[in-house]
């Protein structure tokens, strides 16, 4: 009788097979304090790629420019005269070209349109440009010196004032924005791709499939039988043939064969909306459970947006030198105040009733 000793187990090394998450270092591309330093986005056609491809990406990117300018801008009268002069290309108006530049610079983190002025100084026009061609250049003192438009090889100067540039959410002394692609690109493959092949599979067995057990080895026997089972198959018929011929099994997969890929994918839906910072009621969706998260999630929202308004009424302020205002589409802040009111005046902060209490 062969002797068993438990001690003579030996443990494997599984834990030095696995390997901790770690995020890459980074470093900004700042100008560099001796020389020129140039800067071009090398990544928009992939960006753009990912863009025009990935729907949730699409929705919420135009979420935000739509949103953004909400219902137009206001101005003084002759602003609003010089505003409404402007075309673009033919077909813009103001309000499109900045919704434009917002989604661009979404995209690509940065966003140019030329500015077009006349003899006596006056901004006639905005022509929007396409961001995988410009480059920016930097002087030795880490200031802004121009920018170079690239296209098909042949460079075009514009001083600084020239452009209209817009850059989203730069950091340090980065020369460039930062596109929102960049944070949410390992939730967008992880989505997609568990769609892709939960789409495969219901493609695969969507049509039964049979396997065949053949009691010949003769080549030809199976190719003719192969033919014949193969176009009876496809026309859903029966099929009848004579005792002792083959066997046959239908393959299918198990409904607990197989991972539910549904609920991975809708988390990943919701984390990537809370990534990109647009809630799914924005377009349309339900993700939030009850009425009153609802309306928190919208107000969260709201301020996002408004901060991101007061940045391009700055930039235009600064850089095509006029006084804009953009309004936001709805506030709920009126709602939920009445809201409060309704619950008693017990559960009123009265400070957001009369914010100059605060002062008194």
């Amino acid at each position: 009788m062969t002797e068993n000793r438990i001690d003579s187990m030996v443990a494997g090394d599984q834990e030095g097979n696995l390997t901790d998450y770690s995020v890459a270092s980074e470093s900004l591309d700042s100008p560099q304090l001796i020389t020129e330093t140039e800067w071009m986005n090398e990544e928009w056609d992939q960006q753009l790629g990912y863009f025009n491809q990935i729907p949730e990406l699409t929705a919420t990117i135009n979420a935000k420019a739509t949103w953004t300018i909400g219902k137009g801008f206001k101005a003084d009268p002759q602003t609003t005269f010089i505003c409404d002069t402007i075309k673009g290309n033919g077909m813009d108006t103001f309000n499109t070209i900045l919704e434009n530049m917002i989604r661009t610079y979404y995209i690509g983190g940065d966003s140019y349109a030329e500015i077009i002025r006349d003899d006596k100084e006056n901004l006639i026009n905005l022509k929007p440009l396409n961001p995988g061609r410009i480059k920016i250049v930097a002087n030795g003192q880490g200031m802004l010196d121009r920018y170079e438009d690239t296209y098909k090889g042949k460079i075009t100067k514009f001083k600084p004032d020239k452009i209209f540039h817009l850059s989203r959410n730069r950091i340090g002394d980065q020369m460039h924005g930062v596109s929102v692609i960049t944070s949410v690109i390992n939730i967008i493959l992880a989505r997609n791709e568990s769609i892709d092949d939960y789409r495969k599979v219901m493609h695969q067995f969507v049509k039964p499939q049979w396997k065949f057990k053949l009691k010949t080895d003769d080549p030809t026997e199976i190719a003719a039988y192969k033919a014949k089972m193969d176009a009876e198959t496809a026309t859903g018929n029966n099929i009848y043939e004579p005792f002792d011929v083959s066997e046959s099994e239908l393959l299918a997969i198990a409904p607990n064969a197989t991972l539910n890929p549904l609920a991975w994918i809708n988390a990943q839906g919701d984390y990537f909306y809370e990534a990109v910072g647009v809630p799914q009621i924005i377009l349309g969706g339900s993700g939030e459970f009850t009425e009153a998260s609802a309306k928190i999630a919208y107000l969260a929202f709201q301020q996002n947006i408004e901060e991101e308004q007061l940045f391009i009424e700055e930039q235009v302020g600064k850089q095509l030198g006029m006084a804009i205002e953009l309004e936001f589409p709805a506030s709920l802040e009126n709602e939920l105040l009445s809201d409060k009111k309704k619950d008693g005046a017990q559960n009123i902060d009265q400070s957001e009733l009369n914010p100059q209490s605060e002062n008194v």
